[in-house]
């Protein structure tokens, strides 16, 4: 297997993947915004985060991971969140999504993150297992979150 960046070259192989990602989770992004997503990363991995691919010995993309970028006032330091873990069904249990989360921690570190975190659903259990086989912590907080689209208008300029 192989892990790498993405960059423009690997959307194509990418996009088929984070589809998969989003039916998993019944969710429907479009494809335009899925690929300005990547397309984002690409161009700022330094400021947004980077997105990882990973390839089957044939070349063939089975999987995808995604990290952006966050500050934690209680580390006083830069962090990292893996928000995206995704293996085709074909490659899970060969060791490729430990891979993954290993080179996304490797990576996280060496750009300043004193921490890496992520979430999966409470139903995820092959998840779950998986973070406890590679030693991850789990955290005891509670995940609120607003609809930023129904807010009211400021007369701030944005």
């Amino acid at each position: 297997m192989h892990i790498a960046v993405v960059g423009e070259p690997e959307l194509a192989d990418l996009l088929p993947l984070m589809r998969a990602y989003c039916d998993f989770y019944g969710v429907g992004p479009d494809d335009d915004a899925l690929l300005g997503l990547a397309h984002t990363l690409v161009a700022d991995p330094d400021g947004e985060g980077f997105q990882l691919i990973a390839r089957d010995d044939e070349g063939r993309a089975v999987g995808f991971a995604t990290v952006y970028w966050s500050w934690s006032t209680l580390a006083a330091a830069r962090t990292a969140i893996m928000n995206d873990l995704f293996v085709h069904p074909d490659a899970r249990g060969t060791g490729l999504a430990e891979a993954l989360v290993e080179e996304c921690r490797v990576r996280s570190g060496r750009r300043g993150a004193v921490s890496m975190g992520w979430q999966t659903r409470k139903d995820n259990a092959r998840a779950q297992r998986l973070y406890e086989r590679v030693g991850a912590s789990r955290a005891e907080w509670v995940d609120y979150s607003l609809d930023t689209k129904s807010a009211a208008p400021s007369d701030e300029p944005a």
